[in-house]
């Protein structure tokens, strides 16, 4: 009896187990667990590895503090960011909203603990996904946080070149530099 008595227990952990990994793919419950999010992890991996899941988690991952002031919080994001980057191949995703988004908060993440790194990242990110505009503008407005307003002019120049939608964003964010405003974007604009 005993022994029926823990099979029916470890199954009844199982099933409960699985039914909160669904709920946190499907972002409706916060998990209780702060700290490591290895199931949640792994089945992202193994059920639709998609950029959608995993910007979900990340972004849900990020609202647990402020990585600007929490060095655990940032160096768990990093390592999570790095695993997304790492788990979606760029030949699959590169046309996907959702993929560029990752390779982007990545990028700024890693800004925070190692500029050259973060503009490594950038590079990643507008190479893979030259499509859209959120990314062009972002790296410039990293390279205008470092003071490098050449290399900002021309990277939105080159957005505009590479057709990256939306227009309306390259052109807002170039009037901005050229209006010598520290935002290329403000809050209503992105």
């Amino acid at each position: 009896i005993a022994s029926i008595m823990n099979r029916v227990r470890n199954l009844k952990n199982k099933y409960r187990n699985e039914d909160n990994i669904t709920d946190e793919l499907n972002c409706t419950r916060i998990s209780a667990d702060t700290t490591d999010n290895s199931g949640t992890v792994n089945q992202i991996m193994m059920t639709a590895n998609n950029p959608e899941d995993w910007l979900c988690f990340l972004l849900r991952l990020e609202k647990k503090g402020v990585p600007q002031m929490d060095v655990s919080l940032l160096n768990r994001l990093i390592g999570r960011y790095s695993q997304a980057v790492a788990a979606l191949p760029a030949e699959k995703y590169s046309q996907d909203e959702s993929y560029a988004r990752i390779l982007v908060r990545f990028a700024e993440l890693k800004a925070l603990q190692d500029p050259e790194e973060a503009r490594d990242q950038f590079h990643l990110a507008r190479l893979n996904c030259k499509k859209f505009a959120f990314v062009h503008v972002a790296f410039a407005q990293f390279e205008l946080s470092q003071e490098n307003e050449k290399k900002c002019k021309q990277i939105l120049q080159k957005a505009v070149e590479y057709s990256a939608v939306p227009l309306e964003m390259l052109e807002t964010a170039l009037q901005n530099f050229h209006l010598k405003k520290k935002q290329l974007l403000s809050d209503e604009d992105k």
